[in-house]
C-alpha cells in the first residue's frame, strides 16, 4: 500500500494544517519563509534601530538606511510599515539554517508573535514536509 505525503505550499494557505499545541515542536520553520512585516516598534526590539532614531528620525529616513544595509526588502510609505529582509534561500535572516529556530525568539517581531492567529489563513500554519519547484 502506498502512503502519499501531502506537500505544504507557503504561497497556497489551502495546503496548510489547523493549528494545534506542539505542532511547532517538529517543524521545520515553513513560516519563517514568508515576509515579515513589522513596524518601528519591532526593529527597536530586534535592536536593528536605536530607540532614539526611532523618536527623531523620519521613517523614511530609517527605511533608506535599512535598505542599503540590506536588513529590509521594501518599505510600506503609507503605512510605515517595513518589510525584513530574507536570504536566498528564502529564509528570515533571523532563522538559524541548521536547528531551524529562531535565534531572536525572545525578541521576535509582533508578526510571528501573532502567527497563526494572525495571517494569511489564520488558525492554519504552513506545517509539513515543504513543496519545492524542482519538479515545476
Amino acid at each position: 500500500m502506498k502512503t502519499s505525503i501531502l506537500l505544504v505550499d507557503v504561497d497556497r494557505p489551502d495546503t496548510w494544517t489547523r493549528y494545534r499545541n506542539g505542532l511547532c515542536d517538529r517543524c521545520a520553520a515553513n513560516c519563517c519563509t514568508m515576509p515579515v512585516e513589522v513596524r518601528l516598534p519591532d526593529l527597536v526590539r530586534l535592536g536593528l534601530v536605536d530607540p532614539f532614531e526611532a523618536e527623531h528620525e523620519a521613517p523614511k529616513q530609517i527605511a533608506r538606511r535599512l535598505d542599503k544595509a540590506g536588513l529590509i526588502e521594501h518599505f510600506n510609505f503609507k503605512h510605515s510599515i517595513f518589510t525584513l529582509a530574507r536570504r536566498a534561500s528564502g529564509d528570515c535572516h533571523f532563522l538559524d539554517a541548521v536547528t531551524r529556530r529562531c535565534t531572536v525568539y525572545e525578541r521576535r517581531p509582533n508578526t510571528c508573535r501573532a502567527h497563526p492567529q494572525v495571517g494569511p489563513r489564520p488558525g492554519y500554519c504552513p506545517h509539513g514536509p515543504r513543496a519545492t519547484n524542482a519538479g515545476a
